[in-house]
């Protein structure tokens, strides 16, 4: 058992509700941010239990905000908790947010869990999350669920959403078709879990292949044909241009190795 869910076992302070296999998920992401200067948001206030939680477990240099539209949450403040009175499915409470606090460490998304409001809340608030922060969802069973405005495979559920910041990742790619995005730039990892998806925010440059070492045993033209790829991918054209020729005169008739050899020839573009 992990520290946070020790403090909810025992807890004393107000009212906390969360699903079991959570506290893993929360260990697993949160651990490095405890004992920082940190500035955490959550959306869902309740009755302020878990607001006392993130204060006992990120340590008293953290400034945790919570968000949530019944205004009789708002006395629920306290030291290093501060309430904001908003309705998280209107664009205008985000810009309010970030005008107000800046940039967040942590989004944590535990609100009213409609699909309007998990939707909207992402695209306002991920950008707000620092390089090197984390967005994280809670609950998105409800994207299965009728009385949320979810359902199997209906569109604009938030797991729909998730399923496209899936190909998002994977924009650079050709012949994907896909445009990159802010998400393909700033989304170093997706991490999905029952009910949760957590995602790792950084600055993420255009992927490149490598290569080290020396071959155990001769090269096939498909060996030579990668490692050419690899070369150009690097501005290695010599390098590329000697082993496209390579696996030219080991498969003459190869139409595409023949135009390979002739781009590098003309020189790169």
């Amino acid at each position: 058992m992990g520290e946070l869910e020790d403090y909810f076992r025992h807890n004393t302070g107000r009212l906390v509700s969360k699903w079991q296999h959570y506290f893993g998920i929360y260990e697993r992401h949160f651990a490095s941010y405890r004992h920082r200067p940190v500035r955490i948001v959550e959306f869902g206030v309740w009755h302020g239990g878990s607001l006392q939680m993130w204060r006992s477990y990120f340590g008293p240099e953290a400034q945790i905000v919570g968000v949530d539209v019944n205004p009789e949450c708002a006395r629920l403040s306290e030291p290093g908790i501060e309430i904001v009175i908003g309705d998280q499915a209107d664009p205008a409470t985000h810009r309010r947010l970030r005008e107000r606090f800046g940039d967040f460490d942590i989004v944590i998304d535990d609100g009213g869990h409609r699909m309007d409001q998990q939707v909207t809340t992402f695209r306002e608030l991920y950008p707000a999350v620092k390089v090197g922060g984390l967005y994280l969802a809670e609950d998105l069973h409800t994207s299965y669920h009728p009385d949320f405005g979810g359902g199997l495979r209906r569109a604009g559920t938030f797991i729909e959403l998730a399923k496209q910041l899936i190909d998002q990742l994977h924009a650079w790619y050709p012949p994907a078709g896909l445009r990159i995005d802010y998400v393909t730039q700033t989304a170093f990892g997706l991490h999905f879990y029952d009910s949760v998806l957590v995602i790792e925010k950084g600055r993420v440059n255009t992927p490149k292949v490598l290569y080290s070492g020396t071959p155990a045993m001769p090269l096939s033209v498909t060996d030579l044909r990668y490692l050419a790829y690899m070369d150009v991918e690097a501005g290695r054209h010599a390098e590329a241009l000697d082993k496209y020729r390579r696996a030219l005169a080991a498969a003459p008739d190869d139409a595409e190795l023949r135009e390979r050899v002739r781009a590098l020839e003309s020189g790169p573009r």
